[in-house]
């Protein structure tokens, strides 16, 4: 049920949605990716705490200690991934805790494993607990204990599995469980970007795809992408297709207004969900505060679709105050909107 509400929502909140479009994995988009620590932007603090552990691990000659990021997606978690077993020049194996559905999934992985090799699990709080328990020996002391038989003839044996690197990403850090979440040596959360990083992450990527964009337009694209890499490389794919058919194929401020202007994306990044929540608020309810379920009623939508996918960015943003009465419209988004606030 909570997955049909999450793709739901995906769908209403379109090329805004948190979550993995199939442009998102495009060639052309995933040439995107930076490969190196070096080439990464923004996450200074991350990037430098990978750097220290890399090297010393080299120098060490040893495998990097086990990873852990959480954070709202589109951060580049999976990024992050790809470019450890880069720096470490070793294999990486990929996959996601909802596909991990038997023990004997996650040990065929495993064992395929050679040393210093990279498993990165996306979703990895996901993972069914019976396939989690498998991980514990496994992280700790590079080994599997299997099980023969039953009953008084039961034999335990422990196969030896080559030194490799874990790396777990998390949207939901709360649901991992204590146990696993302290076999992590290294654990950092992503947080969402600022202006200054995405508009040098646009602008990487448009030299990469050899566009020429103006600082406004920049400007612009960087404002409007939620804080998100994910749905920056996203929206300058879509503003670059409106460039080249109805403007000169360069990416200035009025390009960028007028593309995103046909998605319903306004100048903060709100999609028409987004606004009709907050007028919702303003209208109806006087500004609040205004429990949940009330609101939802009014906009026919689930109350699991706005409190996972709308509310996360209007409260990063200060538009919208969350209290112990219920969700209230800040000044912040009264201006924005251009609705005069009652005395």
């Amino acid at each position: 049920m909570a997955d049909d509400i999450l793709t739901y929502a995906s769908e209403r909140q379109g090329i805004l949605t948190d979550a993995t479009l199939p442009m998102d994995v495009e060639p052309e988009i995933i040439s995107l990716r930076p490969r190196r620590l070096a080439e990464y932007i923004g996450q200074s603090r991350i990037i430098e705490t990978l750097q220290i552990a890399i090297a010393a691990a080299s120098h060490r000659g040893e495998v990097l200690e086990h990873v852990l990021f959480h954070g709202p997606p589109g951060l580049g978690k999976t990024t992050l991934a790809h470019i450890i077993a880069n720096e470490m020049e070793s294999k990486l194996v990929v996959t996601s805790g909802p596909a991990l559905e038997k023990g004997g999934d996650l040990v065929g992985m495993l064992t395929h494993l050679e040393s210093g090799d990279v498993l990165f699990i996306d979703e990895i709080h996901r993972m069914p607990k019976t396939v989690e328990e498998l991980l514990y020996p496994a992280m700790e002391d590079f080994s599997i204990d299997f099980i023969f038989d039953k009953g008084i003839h039961a034999r335990s044996h422990r196969f030896r599995l080559k030194p490799f690197i874990l790396v777990g990403a998390t949207t939901r850090v709360g649901l991992l469980s204590a146990p696993l979440r302290d076999r992590f040596g290294i654990f950092r959360s992503l947080d969402f970007y600022d202006i200054t990083d995405l508009e040098k992450i646009i602008r990487r990527s448009s030299n990469l795809l050899d566009l020429t964009i103006t600082p406004e337009g920049a400007a612009q694209l960087a404002k409007r992408s939620r804080g998100t890499p994910r749905i920056a490389n996203r929206l300058l794919k879509r503003v670059r297709d409106y460039a080249q058919v109805r403007a000169d194929g360069r990416i200035t401020g009025e390009t960028v207004s007028a593309a995103l202007a046909m998605e319903g994306v306004d100048t903060m990044g709100l999609t028409s969900l987004d606004r009709r929540y907050l007028t919702t608020i303003i209208q109806y309810y006087h500004g609040g505060p205004v429990g949940i379920e009330a609101i939802a009623a009014t906009l026919q939508e689930e109350a699991d679709t706005l409190v996972d996918v709308v509310e996360p960015f209007l409260l990063k943003t200060g538009l919208l105050l969350r209290t112990s009465a219920g969700r209230k419209a800040s000044d912040t988004a009264y201006g924005h909107l251009d609705i005069p606030r009652p005395s």
